[in-house]
């Protein structure tokens, strides 16, 4: 195995201490003196409309293929979901342009989103109604 010398083990050649650890050290964290995360620049982006939760899942689909969504089209979707709401829908597909945001309406939150490259082929299940702006 290897020699007890002053505390420390020697086994092929890495230095392992035979002491109990008491206070482990560490790592500094590094804060960012900008914020920009990606939910920030999502909300810049998308405007000021504060009601409308993104999943991860819906943010990382719009990362990933490069939706950008204007204040424009994010009023067109809040009003979208006062449509849904108005209508007792749960569970809605809002077709917005060549983008469609598979939504939950109680919660105000964006599921998925698929763009217009990615649309074909696809079914859309457990939803209770679709809104068109």
């Amino acid at each position: 195995m290897g020699d007890i010398m002053n505390g420390y083990m020697f086994d092929l050649n890495r230095v392992i201490s035979t002491e109990k650890l008491t206070n482990p050290r560490r790592y500094p964290t590094v804060e960012r003196k900008d914020d920009t995360s990606f939910d920030t620049i999502l909300k810049q982006k998308m405007g000021e409309i504060e009601n409308i939760n993104f999943s991860k899942h819906a943010k990382e689909r719009i990362q990933e293929r490069n939706i950008d969504f204007d204040k424009v089209d994010m009023t067109k979707i809040d009003k979208a979901f006062e449509l849904a709401e108005k209508k007792d829908i749960n569970d809605s597909l809002i077709l917005l342009n060549d983008t469609i945001l598979i939504v939950n309406v109680p919660s105000r939150t964006v599921i998925t989103v698929v763009d217009g490259k990615n649309i074909k082929q696809n079914v859309f299940t457990n939803i209770d109604g679709a809104v068109i702006v």
